[in-house]
């Protein structure tokens, strides 16, 4: 495959203008020896005769004349590939892809989004919901996760890669919700024994907060009767709302809770899960730090 360097054809398109390795040589910072030199290579790299050389004077051949136009139009074409990767990698969107807990998304992650402060990034935020078990692998090293929002209730324990920077962001205690329809105001204090002779909404069996659930509801003296269990605690609220049963949600759930819903107050039942931002070592730094101190302003 023959292989022409673009230097050596730049100068030969200059020679060819001008008229002389001197006045090229001139126009391309130069010496005309060096000139000469660079024809002399590209002779040889084409096995083609470009110049006829005299004592007195070189002259282009037609094949010179032939090949100084098809050059022109190569370093054109090249000079148009460059300029147009130039503008290309100008005008990349950066991305920053984050995995995220439900509630996170709906109450953290979306007013982020709408921030000044991640406008001015211009980035792309590229977005995984799920849960924290389902998130945390995404973060290995090559993985298809640069950072992650996650929560941890009480000592459960979250293996995470190597390599991965844990930061805590705030404590989200949970909240013993009832339905309104049971006479209570906000945030009056129930007994145990009334609340643990209603119905009781949980969250899906084998989740580490459930376990937690289930070891706080124990150690307080209730085994609740279940009626309903869920995975979504905007779900667990309606279902309270209408009247189903009692649960206990997070109060970052609870942003949007529908009418019909009451927080009580049972001292016996004290959990909270904290909320965390993880990122890998190869994410993009300046990135992460406006996620993290947006996201700690919002949980403020």
């Amino acid at each position: 495959m023959l292989l022409l360097n673009l230097t050596h054809l730049r100068t030969l398109a200059e020679v060819l203008r001008l008229g002389s390795f001197t006045a090229a040589g001139n126009r391309l910072g130069y010496t005309a020896s060096a000139v000469s030199q660079q024809m002399s290579a590209l002779e040889r790299d084409t096995g083609m005769r470009l110049f006829i050389r005299s004592a007195r004077s070189v002259q282009p051949t037609q094949t010179a004349h032939a090949m100084g136009q098809h050059a022109l139009k190569l370093l054109r074409d090249v000079e148009g590939l460059l300029a147009a990767g130039a503008a290309a990698h100008e005008t990349a969107v950066r991305e920053l892809r984050v995995g995220v807990f439900p509630s996170a998304a709906t109450f953290v992650l979306a007013e982020f989004l709408e921030s000044a402060a991640w406008a001015e990034s211009g980035a792309q935020l590229m977005i995984s919901i799920g849960e924290p078990s389902a998130v945390v692998p995404g973060l290995r090293a090559g993985g298809e996760l640069d950072a992650a929002l996650v929560y941890q209730v009480g000592e459960s324990g979250l293996v995470l890669p190597q390599g991965v920077t844990r930061h805590w962001l705030a404590d989200d205690a949970f909240r013993v919700v009832v339905p309104a329809s049971r006479g209570y105001a906000e945030d009056q204090r129930m007994e145990l024994d009334v609340l643990g002779a209603m119905p009781w909404i949980i969250h899906l069996r084998g989740s580490s907060d459930a376990n937690v659930v289930d070891a706080v509801l124990a150690n307080a003296g209730i085994h609740p009767r279940i009626v309903a269990s869920s995975d979504d605690f905007n779900a667990t609220l309606r279902l309270v709302a209408a009247g189903h049963g009692a649960a206990m949600v997070p109060q970052l759930a609870m942003t949007a809770r529908p009418p019909g819903v009451l927080a009580v107050q049972v001292p016996e039942l004290q959990l909270s899960r904290k909320l965390m931002a993880l990122w890998s070592e190869d994410a993009p730094a300046d990135l992460v730090e406006r996620l993290v101190e947006g996201c700690q302003q919002l949980l403020a």
